[in-house]
């Protein structure tokens, strides 16, 4: 039971507690065991951009995303009437180039590049544009 202000009791200690882990506690047996959730995973870096803002069309424009070292990296681009979605790998600096051709695309419309990356248990995301033009 929790008492007064940032105090545990169980049957055999007496527990202080900061405000922010007495929003983690989620059970308490009888035996007066606790069990503390596990703190979120940090956030992983996400940065894209375009070479390219205002390709034309039939030629290929990079996205350009930087985020950790070898963390898995998938791009779509939301095109007028499809998606195309791409794979990589990022670098030992975090860095990955992926090339979309860039294939009679509805000129003046922006395509919005949605980009989620991922290592281990982290993730991310962020999300880049390009609006093609003939």
């Amino acid at each position: 039971m929790i008492t007064g202000m940032g105090t545990l009791r169980t049957r055999s200690a007496r527990i202080a507690v900061t405000a922010t882990s007495v929003a983690a506690i989620t059970a308490m047996s009888l035996s007066g065991s606790v069990a503390i959730a596990a703190p979120a995973a940090a956030r992983l870096p996400c940065r894209a951009t375009m070479s390219n803002a205002h390709p034309a069309d039939y030629t290929t424009t990079d996205v350009r995303v930087h985020t950790a070292a070898r963390a898995h990296v998938t791009t779509v681009a939301h095109y007028k009437t499809t998606k195309t979605r791409h794979h990589r790998t990022a670098g030992s600096k975090g860095n990955a180039t992926v090339p979309y051709y860039i294939s009679g695309a509805t000129p003046g419309y922006k395509v919005t590049v949605s980009v989620s990356v991922a290592k281990g248990n982290r993730t991310g995301s962020c999300s880049t544009s390009f609006t093609p033009h003939r």
